[in-house]
């Protein structure tokens, strides 16, 4: 009998997160492959170290490219290894170029393909992500479906069957495994001079945010005139965006701080008042930790977070929505903190496992 051997693709610091558990059920079946997608350390290896990751069998260097050149490149240099390792399977995570490589690099060389939170959709087709996700589902062998909003998507799409499960989402995991305990938030807290529930935590990196200098602008200056400090980890993208278009001095009311590892980030969101982002992976994240969210973002794929926890709003309408929630803030987190999350119990990546090795043996 042929010994199981899974590639697991990943290449930025949401990936990391929710493959872990995933990578550790799999143990020495596993076999994993960076692209390289997040190149900073700060946004990549940090996280392979704070989650108790071995190294990669394998890197490439796909960061710094342009969408085509890291998803054309790195699907001939993906299928190249996949040649060589021969694997029972291929494991790909959300809706990144690097996931959308594996998926045509799978497809290419004749392996079974798994999308672990397969299903989500924006229905905006201006979002890159949107067409990743998209291709990635229709590829896929086994899809690993969060939620049954999830399944629902795909059965829309003609996908169904015992190809899809619905497992909950790996983020569950990710935040039990990263969350410090309260004594380490305190400290937390007081080495960033914050009190609890007296500040905003804001993070921002998405291109319809960062690549518009009037958009960005308005951003940073809704977030200026909150009334309570905002503590903003500034991504390189966003750095570069303020430095290119002049508008760093807007920078000025936020204590702006480096880049977080998750256990930092997750310990301070816990703590915070409200959030500000636009990243998917926060709008599961504050299900968890019990916190309203902002989303600055024109449309989202996980609506299952704002029947509670999260409000959508433009640049224009950050500061007003922060400030509802902060009118009544004791009641909201009350609330939050009451509610189950949507997406899942925690169990998804040992869900996911099972099935990979049942089907793919």
């Amino acid at each position: 009998m042929t010994a199981l051997r899974v590639v697991v693709v990943l290449g930025t610091r949401p990936e990391i997160i929710k493959l872990a558990g995933v990578i550790d059920g799999l143990g020495a079946d596993a076999i994993v492959i960076h692209t390289g997608q997040h190149y900073d350390d700060e946004l990549s290896q940090v996280f392979l170290d704070d989650l108790g990751l071995a190294p990669p069998a394998h890197r490439l260097e796909l960061g710094g490219l342009s969408r085509a050149e890291q998803i054309g490149r790195g699907t001939a240099q993906l299928a190249g290894l996949l040649a060589q390792l021969r694997p029972s399977a291929v494991v790909v995570q959300g809706d990144t170029n690097s996931a959308l490589a594996g998926a045509l690099a799978a497809n290419a060389t004749g392996y079974p393909l798994v999308h672990v939170e397969a299903g989500l959709r924006s229905y905006d087709r201006a979002m890159p992500e949107e067409h990743n996700r998209v291709l990635v589902d229709h590829l896929s062998d086994l899809l690993a479906a969060p939620t049954s909003t999830a399944v629902a998507n795909l059965a829309r799409e003609g996908i169904a069957g015992d190809q899809v499960i619905c497992c909950g989402n790996t983020v569950i995991e990710g935040v039990a495994r990263q969350l410090p305990d309260p004594a380490r938030r305190a400290a937390l807290l007081a080495e960033y001079g914050l009190s609890p529930a007296r500040f905003v935590l804001a993070t921002l990196h998405r291109p319809e945010n960062t690549d518009d200098p009037a958009t960005l602008g308005r951003i940073f200056s809704e977030l200026g005139s909150l009334p309570l400090p905002v503590v903003l980890p500034l991504h390189p993208r966003t750095a570069a965006a303020a430095e290119a278009a002049g508008i760093a001095d807007l920078l000025d009311p936020l204590r702006v701080v480096a880049p977080m590892d998750g256990a930092t980030f997750l310990g301070l969101a816990a703590e915070a008042a409200v959030l500000v982002s636009d990243s998917g992976g926060v709008q599961e994240e504050v299900t968890v930790l019990g916190r309203p969210l902002v989303v600055v973002r024109r449309s989202t794929e996980r609506p299952e977070a704002f029947e509670h926890h999260a409000t959508l709003v433009g640049p224009a309408g950050v500061a007003a929505a922060v400030n509802t929630y902060l009118a009544d803030l004791a009641c909201v987190h009350r609330d939050l903190e009451s509610r189950p999350s949507p997406f899942g119990d925690g169990s998804a990546s040992q869900k996911i496992v099972r099935q990979v090795k049942k089907l793919f043996p």
